[in-house]
């Protein structure tokens, strides 16, 4: 019998993927039901009909999988934020490191490589250390924030996010009590009106510096000198105010301008024992207790000497490669926003690191004489985005040759990709792979993998 949208059928759920959804058969067609366990029996509706497979959700939990725990975040459903929160830790640890394998069999073809178990986190509540958050008016005309439903620009509202420091939804609440009580519009996508499109937050975990950014449709900030005073009178810990430009109708977050308004240009953190400045728009690992963790394996891996050079791309504020800069004989660090290239060019200055040079560049350009000079390089750490490196990248690492080329990924299947790309140069083949999740509850995992030379095995 052929099954039609609205039908109910009854379903177990075998496997889940990365982004939370269940994965069973029926006749021997996958079904996809988002939110759901390993183990689960259901009853599914289906909503989705096509000629490979069928999307349904979830009408009754027949049998409930052990993995199952009680939701602790009443946005949790609908939320786009947060994928696991119905399942037990454990289970969610097993579901990322499954993928990350998956993805370097099926996309890599490596097979027997000897992935390292996943390094979970000790704390998995309350550790985000930046937070982009949007505003909207519900059908009351009352300001709402929170987080976008999966795959649209439907404002969940959320009190209270699990992921994040408790003051940051303090900080958030008042906000939008001030922006109410001054009679400040906010931003409406359909219209292309009103002014305050996002409250974005940073907060330095070992020194509990905040850093405050109000995402304009304007130049300018009503009352912003009233806003200075009481925002800073009720939370001491905000050292730092700027106003971000963004009158584009967009999808991006940020605008290219900067307004600092009060205090600092950066807050500072300290991360495996040194001192960091970070300023708005500069990259900083949003986990800081498990970035340590990742950095302490990168490090053991690497196992740097003083006789090796070592270039950090996609460098950011320069954390990783500052972190290991003692233990080389110089560190190149390259970066495309301006302003991280500067915080990484202090923080060498702040750890005493005279060996350490960064330059403000595409590091898919790193062949550039005025960047690498004559330098042999020994030790290549390469932390691109969600993308991957790009072709020209990989290719001018293959021309550079170091010993040791250390990729550090938030997309296991880029990832897998590269490595395939690399390896099949017949140069490099890869030593290990070490998944950590720096992100608990998401849908997002970190992998760090180990490229070594043949030619030094």
């Amino acid at each position: 019998m052929k099954i039609k949208k609205n039908d109910t059928i009854n379903l177990n759920i075998e496997d889940v993927t990365l982004e939370g959804v269940g994965v069973g058969r029926h006749n021997g067609v996958a079904v996809f039901v988002p939110g759901v366990a390993v183990g689960d029996v259901l009853k599914v509706k289906i909503i989705k009909v096509k000629s490979s497979y069928l999307v349904g959700k979830t009408e009754e939990i027949l049998v409930p999988s052990d993995d199952r725990i009680a939701l602790d975040c009443g946005s949790a459903n609908a939320c786009g934020g947060c994928a696991f929160r119905h399942i037990s830790y454990g289970a969610e640890l097993k579901i990322k490191q499954k993928h990350v394998t998956d993805c370097l069999e099926r996309i890599g073809g490596f097979k027997g490589i000897g992935i390292q178990p996943i390094v979970g986190a000790k704390n998995i509540l309350n550790y985000r250390n930046k937070v982009q958050i949007p505003l909207s008016y519900d059908t009351n005309g009352e300001i709402i924030s929170g987080f976008y439903a999966n795959h649209s620009h439907r404002i969940v509202p959320c009190r209270e996010c699990l992921l994040q420091p408790k003051i940051f939804d303090e900080i958030i609440d008042y906000i939008k009590k001030f922006i109410k009580g001054y009679e400040i519009s906010v931003y409406n996508e359909n219209t292309k009106k009103g002014l305050v499109r996002h409250i974005y937050l940073r907060s330095a975990q070992n020194t509990s510096q905040i850093m405050l950014c109000l995402v304009i449709n304007g130049e300018k900030l009503p009352y912003a000198d009233e806003f200075v005073d009481a925002i800073t009178k009720k939370f001491k810990q905000i050292k730092s105010i700027f106003i971000n430009v963004n009158k584009k109708d967009t999808n991006v977050i940020l605008g290219d301008k900067f307004k600092k308004i009060f205090g600092d240009d950066y807050i500072t953190d300290t991360l495996c024992d040194k001192k960091f400045v970070i300023s708005p728009d500069s990259f900083y690992q949003v986990n800081h207790d498990q970035t340590e963790i990742l950095y302490g394996l990168a490090e053991k891996y690497l196992t740097p000497k003083a006789s090796d050079n070592l270039l950090d791309l996609y460098c950011g504020i320069g954390t990783i490669g500052l972190t290991m800069a003692e233990k080389v004989g110089k560190l190149f660090g390259v970066e495309i926003v301006e302003s991280a290239v500067k915080n990484a060019r202090q923080n060498a200055l702040l750890g005493g690191n005279d060996n350490a040079k960064f330059f403000c560049g595409d590091s898919g350009d790193i062949t550039k004489k005025k960047v690498l000079g004559e330098q042999n390089l020994d030790i290549v750490i390469v932390d691109p985005p969600r993308k991957g490196c790009s072709d020209e990248l990989i290719n001018n690492l293959l021309k550079i040759s170091p010993q040791k080329i250390l990729y550090i990924s938030c997309n296991p299947a880029t990832l897998a990709k590269n490595l395939k790309q690399i390896c099949e140069s017949g140069k490099y083949s890869v030593s290990v792979v070490a998944p950590v999740d720096m992100f608990p509850r998401t849908s997002h995992v970190e992998t760090i993998a180990l490229l070594v030379a043949k030619n030094i095995q």
